[in-house]
Protein backbone atom coordinates (compact mmCIF):
# COMPACT_ATOMS: atom_id res chain seq x y z
CA UNK A 1 0.00 0.00 0.00
CA UNK A 2 2.94 2.15 0.65
CA UNK A 3 4.59 1.48 -2.36
CA UNK A 4 1.28 2.41 -4.22
CA UNK A 5 1.32 5.56 -2.49
CA UNK A 6 4.58 6.61 -3.51
CA UNK A 7 4.03 5.52 -7.09
CA UNK A 8 1.24 7.93 -6.82
CA UNK A 9 2.46 11.17 -5.17
CA UNK A 10 5.19 10.85 -8.41
CA UNK A 11 2.74 10.38 -11.20
CA UNK A 12 1.18 13.73 -9.67
CA UNK A 13 4.86 15.48 -9.33
CA UNK A 14 5.17 14.63 -12.92
CA UNK A 15 2.45 16.07 -14.27
CA UNK A 16 2.77 19.44 -12.62
CA UNK A 17 5.88 19.26 -13.40
CA UNK A 18 5.03 18.82 -17.58
CA UNK A 19 2.41 21.76 -17.45
CA UNK A 20 4.70 23.92 -15.76
CA UNK A 21 7.23 23.56 -18.21
CA UNK A 22 4.59 23.77 -21.29
CA UNK A 23 3.33 27.24 -19.45
CA UNK A 24 6.91 28.32 -19.53
CA UNK A 25 7.67 27.57 -22.93
CA UNK A 26 4.34 29.37 -24.51
CA UNK A 27 5.12 32.44 -22.15
CA UNK A 28 8.70 32.45 -23.88
CA UNK A 29 7.40 31.83 -27.33
CA UNK A 30 5.21 35.15 -26.69
CA UNK A 31 7.27 37.01 -24.89
CA UNK A 32 10.04 36.50 -28.45
CA UNK A 33 7.09 36.82 -30.92
CA UNK A 34 5.91 40.18 -29.40
CA UNK A 35 9.29 41.36 -29.31
CA UNK A 36 9.87 40.67 -33.17
CA UNK A 37 6.95 42.21 -33.75
CA UNK A 38 7.17 45.41 -35.03
CA UNK A 39 4.24 48.14 -34.96
CA UNK A 40 3.71 50.96 -37.51
CA UNK A 41 0.83 53.88 -37.34
CA UNK A 42 -0.35 55.24 -40.40
CA UNK A 43 -3.17 57.49 -39.37
CA UNK A 44 -5.85 55.49 -37.68
CA UNK A 45 -4.63 51.85 -39.05
CA UNK A 46 -1.75 50.07 -36.79
CA UNK A 47 -0.05 47.78 -39.11
CA UNK A 48 1.94 44.79 -38.08
CA UNK A 49 5.18 43.06 -39.40
CA UNK A 50 7.11 40.20 -37.82
CA UNK A 51 10.73 41.07 -39.94
CA UNK A 52 12.35 43.31 -41.77
CA UNK A 53 11.11 42.27 -45.40
CA UNK A 54 7.87 42.53 -44.34
CA UNK A 55 8.70 46.57 -43.07
CA UNK A 56 10.57 47.03 -46.08
CA UNK A 57 7.53 45.72 -48.59
CA UNK A 58 4.73 47.77 -45.91
CA UNK A 59 7.07 50.99 -46.14
CA UNK A 60 7.15 50.95 -50.42
CA UNK A 61 3.66 50.40 -50.52
CA UNK A 62 3.01 53.28 -47.58
CA UNK A 63 5.59 55.54 -49.74
CA UNK A 64 3.58 57.61 -52.25
CA UNK A 65 5.41 56.58 -56.07
CA UNK A 66 6.49 59.76 -57.50
CA UNK A 67 5.31 60.63 -60.91
CA UNK A 68 7.90 60.66 -63.76
CA UNK A 69 7.67 64.12 -65.81
CA UNK A 70 9.75 62.17 -68.42
CA UNK A 71 7.44 59.82 -69.27
CA UNK A 72 3.98 61.38 -68.68
CA UNK A 73 1.22 62.20 -71.29
CA UNK A 74 -1.67 64.30 -70.93
CA UNK A 75 -4.88 62.88 -71.23
CA UNK A 76 -6.56 64.72 -74.64
CA UNK A 77 -10.16 64.23 -72.83
CA UNK A 78 -9.21 66.09 -69.30
CA UNK A 79 -7.10 68.93 -71.42
CA UNK A 80 -10.11 69.67 -73.73
CA UNK A 81 -12.35 69.70 -70.71
CA UNK A 82 -9.71 72.10 -69.11
CA UNK A 83 -9.33 74.78 -71.65
CA UNK A 84 -13.37 74.46 -72.19
CA UNK A 85 -14.15 75.58 -68.45
CA UNK A 86 -11.20 77.85 -67.28
CA UNK A 87 -8.93 79.36 -70.44
CA UNK A 88 -5.51 78.65 -69.79
CA UNK A 89 -6.01 75.62 -67.92
CA UNK A 90 -5.55 73.55 -70.43
CA UNK A 91 -1.87 74.62 -71.10
CA UNK A 92 -0.96 74.19 -67.76
CA UNK A 93 -2.26 70.88 -67.75
CA UNK A 94 -0.13 70.11 -70.67
CA UNK A 95 3.40 71.73 -68.76
CA UNK A 96 3.14 74.66 -71.62
CA UNK A 97 3.13 77.43 -69.31
CA UNK A 98 5.20 79.67 -71.92
CA UNK A 99 2.13 79.92 -73.95
CA UNK A 100 0.13 81.51 -70.83
CA UNK A 101 0.99 85.19 -71.29
CA UNK A 102 0.48 85.12 -74.81
CA UNK A 103 -3.05 84.28 -74.60
CA UNK A 104 -3.75 85.58 -71.31
CA UNK A 105 -2.73 89.09 -73.19
CA UNK A 106 -4.94 88.52 -76.26
CA UNK A 107 -7.93 88.26 -73.64
CA UNK A 108 -6.34 91.63 -71.73
CA UNK A 109 -6.08 93.22 -75.02
CA UNK A 110 -9.72 92.06 -76.54
CA UNK A 111 -11.21 92.94 -73.00
CA UNK A 112 -9.48 97.16 -73.04
CA UNK A 113 -10.56 96.96 -77.00
CA UNK A 114 -13.66 96.15 -76.24
CA UNK A 115 -14.29 98.48 -73.24
CA UNK A 116 -12.94 101.36 -74.74
CA UNK A 117 -14.70 100.96 -78.09
CA UNK A 118 -18.00 100.51 -76.43
CA UNK A 119 -17.24 103.48 -74.18
CA UNK A 120 -16.57 105.83 -77.27
CA UNK A 121 -19.55 104.16 -79.23
CA UNK A 122 -21.92 105.19 -76.29
CA UNK A 123 -20.48 108.92 -76.17
CA UNK A 124 -20.69 110.01 -79.93
CA UNK A 125 -24.06 107.81 -80.06
CA UNK A 126 -25.08 110.28 -77.76
CA UNK A 127 -23.80 113.51 -79.34
CA UNK A 128 -25.03 112.46 -82.73
CA UNK A 129 -28.41 111.94 -80.45
CA UNK A 130 -27.93 115.06 -79.29
CA UNK A 131 -27.17 117.13 -82.28
CA UNK A 132 -30.14 115.59 -84.48
CA UNK A 133 -32.99 116.85 -82.26
CA UNK A 134 -34.02 119.79 -81.59
CA UNK A 135 -33.26 120.54 -78.18
CA UNK A 136 -31.11 123.46 -76.95
CA UNK A 137 -30.32 121.91 -73.27
CA UNK A 138 -28.58 118.62 -75.42
CA UNK A 139 -25.35 119.63 -76.82
CA UNK A 140 -23.06 116.82 -75.43
CA UNK A 141 -21.84 117.09 -79.06
CA UNK A 142 -19.48 119.65 -77.86
CA UNK A 143 -16.72 117.75 -76.09
CA UNK A 144 -16.19 116.66 -79.09
CA UNK A 145 -14.81 119.80 -80.75
CA UNK A 146 -11.95 121.45 -80.99
CA UNK A 147 -11.15 124.46 -79.39
CA UNK A 148 -13.07 127.48 -80.38
CA UNK A 149 -14.87 125.52 -82.95
CA UNK A 150 -18.87 125.69 -83.03
CA UNK A 151 -21.92 124.39 -84.45
CA UNK A 152 -24.28 126.67 -86.37
CA UNK A 153 -26.18 126.15 -89.56
CA UNK A 154 -23.71 126.04 -91.96
CA UNK A 155 -21.77 122.98 -90.58
CA UNK A 156 -24.50 121.31 -88.57
CA UNK A 157 -25.10 118.46 -91.55
CA UNK A 158 -21.25 118.30 -91.52
CA UNK A 159 -20.77 117.67 -88.05
CA UNK A 160 -23.81 115.53 -88.37
CA UNK A 161 -22.29 113.02 -90.94
CA UNK A 162 -18.97 113.26 -89.11
CA UNK A 163 -20.78 111.87 -85.54
CA UNK A 164 -22.91 109.20 -87.43
CA UNK A 165 -19.16 107.99 -89.17
CA UNK A 166 -17.74 108.02 -85.97
CA UNK A 167 -20.45 106.44 -83.81
CA UNK A 168 -20.70 103.50 -86.77
CA UNK A 169 -16.96 102.97 -86.71
CA UNK A 170 -16.95 102.43 -82.78
CA UNK A 171 -19.97 99.73 -82.68
CA UNK A 172 -17.87 98.21 -85.85
CA UNK A 173 -14.75 97.79 -84.01
CA UNK A 174 -16.78 96.55 -80.54
CA UNK A 175 -18.31 94.03 -82.75
CA UNK A 176 -15.23 93.16 -83.61
CA UNK A 177 -13.03 93.14 -80.12
CA UNK A 178 -15.98 90.44 -79.36
CA UNK A 179 -15.57 87.96 -82.27
CA UNK A 180 -11.41 88.23 -81.65
CA UNK A 181 -12.27 87.64 -77.66
CA UNK A 182 -14.17 84.58 -78.57
CA UNK A 183 -11.02 83.76 -81.42
CA UNK A 184 -8.62 83.76 -78.53
CA UNK A 185 -10.69 81.57 -76.26
CA UNK A 186 -11.10 78.73 -79.45
CA UNK A 187 -6.95 79.33 -80.01
CA UNK A 188 -6.72 78.29 -76.30
CA UNK A 189 -8.84 75.21 -76.80
CA UNK A 190 -7.51 74.48 -80.17
CA UNK A 191 -4.27 74.61 -79.05
CA UNK A 192 -4.37 72.65 -75.61
CA UNK A 193 -6.78 70.02 -77.16
CA UNK A 194 -3.84 69.16 -80.24
CA UNK A 195 -1.27 69.71 -77.60
CA UNK A 196 -1.98 66.78 -75.94
CA UNK A 197 -2.97 65.18 -79.27
CA UNK A 198 0.59 65.17 -80.37
CA UNK A 199 2.13 64.56 -76.90
CA UNK A 200 0.92 60.57 -77.57
CA UNK A 201 2.44 60.86 -81.50
CA UNK A 202 5.35 58.90 -81.71
CA UNK A 203 8.06 60.48 -84.17
CA UNK A 204 10.72 57.35 -84.93
CA UNK A 205 14.64 58.92 -85.21
CA UNK A 206 14.85 57.33 -88.76
CA UNK A 207 13.15 60.10 -90.41
CA UNK A 208 14.58 59.69 -94.06
CA UNK A 209 13.79 60.09 -97.76
CA UNK A 210 13.85 57.63 -100.06
CA UNK A 211 14.48 58.09 -103.67
CA UNK A 212 14.86 55.00 -106.12
CA UNK A 213 13.77 53.92 -109.41
CA UNK A 214 10.67 52.48 -110.66
CA UNK A 215 8.51 51.07 -113.41
CA UNK A 216 4.83 53.15 -113.76
CA UNK A 217 1.83 51.05 -115.49
CA UNK A 218 -0.56 52.54 -118.03
CA UNK A 219 -3.39 49.64 -118.80
CA UNK A 220 -5.16 52.33 -120.75
CA UNK A 221 -2.50 52.84 -123.35
CA UNK A 222 -3.59 51.09 -126.69
CA UNK A 223 0.20 50.76 -127.83
CA UNK A 224 1.84 47.94 -125.59
CA UNK A 225 4.95 49.81 -125.45
CA UNK A 226 3.72 52.31 -123.68
CA UNK A 227 2.11 50.80 -121.31
CA UNK A 228 5.11 50.30 -119.36
CA UNK A 229 7.42 53.30 -118.37
CA UNK A 230 10.36 54.22 -116.34
CA UNK A 231 10.21 56.73 -113.56
CA UNK A 232 11.47 58.03 -110.39
CA UNK A 233 9.40 56.89 -106.92
CA UNK A 234 10.30 59.12 -104.18
CA UNK A 235 9.12 58.03 -100.66
CA UNK A 236 9.59 59.61 -96.71
CA UNK A 237 9.81 57.19 -93.72
CA UNK A 238 9.14 58.47 -90.46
Amino acid sequence: MKLVCQRIVLIILCIVGTTSCFAQVNNDSTTTWASDETQILQGEKVFVVNDSSELLALGDSLTKKKRDWATWRPNVKKALWLAVVLPGAGQIYNRKYWKLPIFYGGFVGCIYALRWNNMMYKDYAQAYSDIMDDDPNTQSYNQFLHLGATIDDSNMSQYQSIFKTRKDRYRRWRDLSIFCLIGVYALSVIDAYVDASLSEFDISDDLSLHIEPTVLHDNQARNVLKQNALGVQCSIHF
